[in-house]
């Protein structure tokens, strides 16, 4: 199924049904389609215990890694719709059906089958290497690229994966060639990236500040539209000029979409008291990335305009062995 707007908003819930005489009547699940360690996971842990505050019932984190994220998005597009399975996905949860009709395959999933509860952050994306690599800036790493095709190994979360479409999404820009090395999700990508055994990385700065504030990694640039609060003496991409280099890690809950009206209507709300909740912020705050919240009818515009715009990136980027 292509994305559009509209059909993205159709997935929210209309004139609220029967309100269920109580929910969640057991733990809730928790789904984050990665490892630990990575955005997703970072943004899921201090939400599910903020959550678990309003809720009065358990919010579990449970780690489903594989295929980019697909394996976890799959699990929860076939759970039962009861608002008992949840996921927090990141962006590319639209990325990866359109990559798999690029092979001429069956996706594991379809956006259509889930309904946005709440975005609760945005970053956006840098380029991470270790301290010790010879690039003190940008131009060096594009430099030495150029001089080096297919040399330099960078890490992602999987093909097709949020760090995969952002890195080949410059690589592209800058007319350079790097050897893609996919992991199972950013966590082992970063301890890939800290032991050396890669020298590039494409991540959200909460999963590296610590990293860069100890001295073992350093930043050469940001996707962003704007510097990244984290790191305001990084350039961006577009300053260093590539206009067309941008892209963003959000990360977003969603229920399976024929979760009932009332139920996702508690669960919006419950998430909206999450996002106002100090520990929460606290979190958020340390790992160096801010809060951005919004409710399910912002967060279906959201997702569809930056749905659009990574699906034309994997489009162009193409068929990637």
């Amino acid at each position: 199924m292509r994305l559009d707007r509209r059909g993205l908003l159709a997935l929210l819930p209309g004139a609220a049904a029967a309100q269920p005489a109580e929910f969640p009547t057991r733990p809730v699940t928790m789904v984050v389609g990665f490892p630990p360690g990575g955005q997703a996971d970072l943004a899921a842990r201090p939400v599910a215990a903020a959550m678990e505050r309003n809720l009065r019932q358990p919010v579990v984190v449970q780690n489903r890694p594989g295929g980019a994220g697909a394996i976890g998005s799959g699990f929860v597009a076939r759970a039962a719709p009861d608002g008992q399975t949840l996921l927090m996905a990141l962006s590319s949860l639209a990325v990866i059906p359109e990559a798999e009709r690029l092979f001429g395959r069956a996706p594991p999933y379809t956006v259509d089958q889930f309904a946005p509860i709440g975005l609760v952050n945005a970053d956006p994306t840098v380029l991470a290497v270790p301290a010790g690599a010879p690039w003190r800036d940008l131009a060096e790493f594009v430099a030495a690229a150029r001089a080096r095709p297919s040399d330099i190994p960078y890490g992602s979360s999987g093909a097709y994966g949020t760090l995969h479409v952002a890195m080949e999404m410059f690589a592209s820009a800058a007319q350079i060639r790097l050897l893609h090395v996919p992991f199972q999700g950013a966590g082992p990508a970063i301890t890939a990236l800290l032991s050396g055994n890669i020298q590039a990385l494409a991540t959200a700065p909460g999963t590296v500040t610590q990293h860069v504030q100890s001295g073992r990694l350093r930043v050469l640039a940001c996707w962003g539209r704007e510097r990244a609060p984290a790191f305001p003496e990084v350039s961006t991409f577009m300053e260093a000029g590539f206009p067309e280099v941008e892209f963003y890690i959000w990360a977003g809950l969603f229920a399976p979409v024929a979760t009932p009206a009332a139920i996702q209507l508690r669960l919006r709300e419950s998430l909206r008291a999450a996002m106002q909740d100090a520990e929460l912020l606290r979190a958020f705050e340390t790992a160096g990335s801010p809060p951005r919240y919004l409710d399910a009818p912002e967060f279906a515009r959201f997702f569809a305009e930056d749905s659009a715009r990574l699906v034309r990136a994997v489009q162009r980027i193409g068929r990637v062995e």
